[in-house]
């Protein structure tokens, strides 16, 4: 293909412009930019898309996996390993430019490993937030946490950029080598829990030591006694965390009720880590994981077909495209941080999700419909839509995993945390699969139908909630914060 051609060739990713339009154009002195073997074929689009959706799959696969292993290990030392391996693998990725190779199995593979190894990541750093954060203003505390997912996408794009039109291979070295440094200083300074540094949580209101002994020691024989009887009890009290015999003395009576406890985990008394299923159990992880997928699946069809969008539908050139796309990151920031706010206010996190997708649904067909719109118009509503869409992902992928993972049923232990997150996020990232996938089969038929997918993408991500929604805004209990810990 000429290079005289390439801007009559359909506008697709931002991604995959640079890798296939600016990425290969310089790298050699010949009239073709398509010439990168084994990428110079007329199938190129879906070569190249092997390489996104082999990464997504693995991610996807490996992150069942990972929560339940990274459970069972030492966080610093899982997230060490995963950072330092998954900079090696992006590192080897683009040595394929200096060593000059050309095969397509290569490259899928480093793109599979990628994807295992970088399964590591999420579980392990949410886990490692919330041991250190209780939930009265986690939500907040986790939206600015988590808005360094949109700053490391605009960082990428930058550091990746700096190179694309001169040494393409570097695109993917210096980040591995960035990834791999932080698996250093993570190994040097990461701490876990904190106990680990003789750290303890205050309480809103602190009950005194005996009382506080005799309601533990009760409450923790209710849920023993609960987890080994045959009759089906409410869910919401069942006990997934099994105790040894030996670790229970002898049931006292006359205990009095009423009271909330945070149950020690002494490492004495630490309980088995849960089991995948026993975390699948655990009421609110599987509407809120098949919520995600969904959530998902609208949140990285704009991630990998916005710059599209951009160009051929309000006509403006890629490199602009590009540059507006990241307002959407932008928005998603905006949109993580106001949710987990509202959330810790209401102290219902399935109804702030719920509204967000609702209004997200309008706003969606708004965008699209709108035949032309002035540049301060684009900019508001990209803006509107990365909040709206990627609230309620940024919501459910933190605060709403780390409630799960310290659920009441688990007796204030955390031990499910990495499981639960990984449980949630693994089932997303099916959705960040099977996004960009069905935008590129149906974008030939018009826009308006990629949009009608992804508000339906939204609605239904919305009736997942429903049950959880309906049973909060049923909710008359007294307010959480005056039983749960406050954070540091």
């Amino acid at each position: 293909m000429n290079c005289s051609l390439a801007n009559e060739v359909e506008l697709y990713s931002y991604k995959e412009h640079l890798i296939q339009a600016k990425l290969l154009r310089n790298t050699f002195s010949n009239d073709t930019w398509c010439s990168w073997e084994p990428f110079d074929k007329s199938n190129y689009k879906q070569l190249l898309g092997a390489l996104d959706y082999s990464f997504l799959c693995a991610y996807a696969v490996g992150m069942y996996v990972s929560g339940i292993i990274g459970e069972r290990l030492s966080i610093r030392l899982y997230l060490t390993f995963g950072m330092l391996s998954s900079g090696v693998f992006t590192a080897l990725f683009g040595l394929g430019y200096f060593y000059n190779i050309h095969n397509l199995q290569y490259y899928i593979l480093i793109q599979i490993a990628n994807g295992f190894v970088q399964t590591t990541g999420w579980p392990s750093v949410v886990t490692c937030i919330g041991n250190w954060f209780g939930k009265g203003k986690r939500g907040l505390i986790m939206g600015i946490w988590n808005s360094h997912t949109s700053v490391g996408n605009i960082l990428g794009s930058l550091i990746a950029g700096y190179w694309v039109s001169s040494c393409w291979g570097m695109s993917f070295v210096v980040p591995g080598i960035i990834v791999a440094s932080m698996g250093v200083v993570c190994f040097l300074f990461l701490i876990e829990h904190p106990q680990d540094v003789k750290c303890t949580l205050s309480r809103a209101r602190k009950p005194s030591k005996c009382l506080t002994e005799w309601v533990g020691f009760k409450q923790k024989y209710q849920f023993y006694e609960n987890s080994r009887s045959d009759s089906q009890g409410d869910p919401e009290q069942e006990c997934f965390l099994k105790y040894n015999d030996h670790q229970l003395p002898a049931k006292p009576n006359g205990f009095p009720t009423n009271h909330v406890v945070v149950i020690s985990s002494e490492k004495g008394q630490t309980p088995a880590a849960i089991s995948f299923f026993a975390a699948l159990r655990i009421p609110g992880v599987l509407e809120f994981a098949l919520c995600l997928l969904f959530a998902k699946l609208v949140s990285y069809t704009f991630l990998f077909w916005l710059p599209m969008y951009l160009a051929n539908k309000e006509h403006f050139e890629a490199k602009k495209a590009g540059d507006l796309s990241t307002l959407f990151d932008v928005g998603g920031i905006i949109g993580g941080i106001l949710a987990g706010v509202i959330s810790d206010y209401t102290k219902k996190r399935a109804t702030t999700c719920g509204v967000m997708l609702l209004l997200a649904a309008p706003t969606l067909y708004v965008f699209s419909a709108v035949g032309y719109m002035s540049l301060k118009a684009i900019v508001v509503m990209l803006i509107g839509c990365g909040a709206l869409v990627n609230g309620p992902y940024a919501l459910i992928t933190t605060a709403v995993s780390a409630d799960l993972g310290t659920h009441k049923s688990l007796m204030g232990n955390s031990k499910a945390l990495s499981t639960v997150t990984a449980i949630i996020d693994g089932t997303g990232s099916i959705g960040a699969a099977l996004g960009p996938l069905l935008a590129g089969l149906i974008s030939p038929t018009g826009w308006n139908n990629v949009f009608y997918m992804l508000m339906v993408a939204d609605a239904f991500a919305f009736l997942l909630l429903i049950r959880l929604v309906m049973r909060e805004l049923r909710f008359k209990g007294p307010k959480a914060d005056q039983t749960e810990l406050k954070e540091h």
